[in-house]
């Protein structure tokens, strides 16, 4: 149970609070890149601030204060050049620096000067764009594997989801619920609709653990009838602090991105990588986006799916969870050790230094290799057919071409060391 205190710096991301200064110095997707095609703009929000993200028609990103410092128009309407954003309003121009270019019918030096308005720090990696709005100078984009293997089909499934960002993450290190949530529950729910039930989900745990590693926290598992001896234990898989998960085994690895946009409202990205066997390469011009439905025609949650359950269980604690009313037990220490590592964070950055998992140097983002259970549940290959039929993955507009790389070959010549054997980009 948090005090009425911890649960107010933990959960407030606003400018100006604790934990919106925390997550300031990490970089955080706010687009794909394929939502903002050369020349046009588009509004985005994230931490509490409104902001436009434009592309010049050579392709270069700004990413400025939504709004005009004359008259507060918004710029998401804008018309976008080489120099930068020219608001429809009153036809003042702003670059990607913030620097104010031009007013109309204005010459005065200083009156441009003071007009300047604020630019964020914008980039894009691996079909998203991220955005920093901390305090330079800006640490390093991390080039995660997943975000820069070469050869391998990509798709990002994305949900503006009604609740604040915490609720989400600890949900990341609470592995029982998998067993419940996405075992016993879902298999009743596809039960009464006539659905097949899932099979690799409902095992009990037996034994549940978390280390720390240099980007976070190590979640493992040993599931009834596995042991230690399991990739599931040996290996586990990362909760990447402050606000990412990596999941998958085999051919189909995800990172689970939680961006806050504001105190009670956070998007979710589930960035997928699906891996051609053997040395295989999958051509592919651009990364699609697409969006996963949650919600049904009566506004009732979806819960034929493991993402519709974990939704539902996030948001159904309500806008912003109250943590001073909860009960924890002994199988949430994860849950424990995670608001112990934020509240650690807090006082690192109070204290003048760079937070946990912040990349500076150059040799270390060559490329980022996070650890990841292959054999998944000790169930092998199998696994992933489930992948597609009971999770986001039934709405990407490239389920076909994902079935059809997945049912390439066959399962003996899976390389089953994933796809780390692929060269970095």
């Amino acid at each position: 149970m948090l005090t009425a205190e911890q649960q107010e710096t933990l959960t407030r991301v606003g400018p100006g609070t604790p934990m919106g200064g925390l997550l300031r110095r990490y970089w955080m997707p706010v687009a794909a890149s394929v939502e903002v095609p050369p020349g046009t703009a588009r509004a985005v929000r994230l931490l509490g601030e409104d902001l436009v993200l434009f592309r010049s028609p050579g392709g270069s990103l700004g990413l400025l204060d939504e709004r005009c410092r004359h008259r507060g128009t918004s710029l998401r309407a804008g018309c976008v050049d080489e120099a930068g954003i020219r608001c429809p309003y009153h036809g003042w121009k702003y670059a990607p620096s913030g620097a104010c270019l031009e007013i109309p019918g204005e010459t005065d030096a200083q009156l441009l000067a003071r007009a300047a308005t604020r630019a964020q720090g914008v980039s894009e990696l691996g079909g998203l764009v991220f955005a920093y709005l901390g305090p330079e100078p800006a640490p390093l984009l991390p080039r995660w594997d997943l975000l820069v293997w070469p050869g391998v089909l990509r798709d990002i499934g994305r949900a503006l989801i009604p609740c604040n960002w915490l609720q989400i993450m600890e949900n990341s290190v609470d592995p029982i619920h998998l067993e419940w949530l996405h075992g016993h529950h879902l298999s009743e729910v596809r039960r009464r609709r006539g659905l097949p039930a899932p099979t690799h989900y409902p095992r009990r745990h037996a034994e549940i653990g978390f280390d720390r590693f240099p980007y976070g926290i190590i979640k493992r598992r040993v599931l009834e009838g596995g042991s230690r001896e399991d990739d599931d234990w040996q290996i586990g898989h990362p909760l990447v602090f402050p606000n990412m998960v990596r999941v998958g085994a085999h051919r189909q690895h995800r990172l689970q991105i939680r961006v806050p946009v504001d105190d009670t409202h956070t998007i979710h990205f589930w960035y997928c990588c699906w891996v051609p066997p053997g040395d295989g390469r999958v051509p592919q011009d651009e990364v699609p986006v697409y969006d996963v439905p949650f919600r049904d025609e009566r506004g009732d949650f979806i819960l034929d799916f493991v993402d519709g359950g974990d939704i539902m269980a996030w948001v159904s604690q309500g806008p912003v969870a109250d943590r001073t009313r909860e009960t924890l037990v002994e199988t949430d220490r994860g849950i424990a050790l995670f608001r112990r590592l934020l509240l650690e964070q807090l006082a690192t950055v109070a204290a003048g230094r760079d937070p946990l998992g912040v990349v500076r140097d150059p040799a270390e983002n060559e490329r980022i290799d996070l650890p990841q259970e292959r054999n998944k549940y000790g169930r092998g290959p199998a696994f992933l057919r489930e992948a597609i039929e009971m999770s986001h993955v039934r709405h990407s507009p490239i389920r076909d071409r994902i079935i059809e790389v997945l049912s390439a070959g066959s399962v003996d010549n899976i390389n089953v060391h994933g796809p780390s054997a692929h060269p970095a980009a």
